[in-house]
C-alpha cells in the first residue's frame, strides 16, 4: 500500500496530465455530440448522437473523480501513512563525526617506524560517516556529488537482525533530520528509493542511512554530504 501512495505522489504531476490531456480530448467529444444531437433531423441519428453524448459525459465524469481521488490521496491520505511521504522528525544526531587531530610525530616514533598516516581520514571522508563496506553503504549519489531532480538512491543495507531501514536528510549543523523514505528487507547494491531534490531546499545537505532491529533499536548508521542543486527553471 505505501509503494501504492508513493507513486501516485512522486508522479502526481504526471497523472494531472494524463487526465488532463483525456478530459480535453473528451470534451472535444462531448461538443461535437452535442452539436449533432441539435442537428440531428431524424429519430436514429439523433439517437446515435445522445448515446455518444452521454458517453462522452459518463467518462468526463470519471476523470473528474480520478482527479479528485489523486488530490485526497496526495492531500489526505498520504502524510497519514507513515513513510509515504517525507515527515520531519527531529532525530538524535548520532553520527555526529569527531574531531581528529593528527598528533605531530616525534623522532622516536620515526625511528621505529610507528608514525599515523591520515590516510584512513581520507577514506572516511571519501565514503562517509559511519559507513561499513558490504553491509551499510550509500553508493549513488556519492560522497560531495552534485544531484538535481529525481535521483534513486542506491546502496547496500546488510546487518544482522535487521527490521528495517530509512534515509533521512539534514543541513550540515542542524539536529533535526527529514526521513524522506523507509523499507524492509536486504539489500544489496540494490535501490532502496527515490530522493527527489525539488521538495528540498538547495545547498550542502547530508543524505544518512539508517538501519534499526526488530525492536526499533539503531544498529548503523552512513552519512554522507551532497549538493543539491536549485530546481531548473
Amino acid at each position: 500500500m505505501e509503494e501504492a501512495l508513493r507513486f501516485f505522489n512522486n508522479y502526481e504531476e504526471i497523472v494531472y496530465i494524463l487526465l488532463g490531456a483525456l478530459a480535453i480530448w473528451e470534451v472535444r467529444k462531448f461538443v461535437l455530440a452535442w452539436e449533432e444531437v441539435r442537428g440531428a433531423a431524424f429519430g436514429l441519428e439523433r439517437e446515435s448522437a445522445q448515446t455518444r453524448l452521454n458517453s462522452a459525459a459518463i467518462l468526463l465524469v470519471l476523470i473528474l473523480m480520478m482527479a479528485i481521488a489523486e488530490f485526497v490521496l496526495v492531500s489526505f491520505v498520504v502524510p497519514a501513512v507513515p513513510g509515504a511521504m517525507p515527515l520531519l522528525t527531529p532525530t538524535i544526531d548520532l553520527l555526529a563525526t569527531p574531531t581528529i587531530t593528527l598528533q605531530p610525530s616525534t623522532p622516536g616514533a620515526e625511528t621505529t617506524g610507528t608514525a599515523a598516516t591520515p590516510f584512513p581520514v581520507i577514506a572516511e571522508a571519501l565514503e562517509g560517516s559511519g559507513c561499513i563496506p558490504g553491509q551499510l553503504v550509500i553508493t549513488s549519489p556519492k560522497q560531495g556529488e552534485q544531484i538535481s531532480d529525481r535521483v534513486v538512491l542506491t546502496g547496500t543495507v546488510d546487518l544482522p537482525n535487521l527490521g528495517h531501514y530509512e534515509y533521512e536528510v539534514a543541513h550540515p549543523g542542524d539536529p533535526v533530520w527529514l526521513t524522506l523514505q523507509a523499507g524492509r528487507g536486504l539489500k544489496r547494491e540494490e535501490a532502496l528509493g527515490e530522493l527527489n531534490t525539488r521538495t528540498l531546499p538547495p545547498g550542502d545537505t547530508l543524505l544518512r542511512l539508517v538501519a534499526t532491529d526488530n525492536e526499533g533499536k539503531v544498529i548503523g548508521t552512513c552519512t554522507i554530504q551532497i549538493y543539491i542543486l536549485p530546481p531548473k527553471e
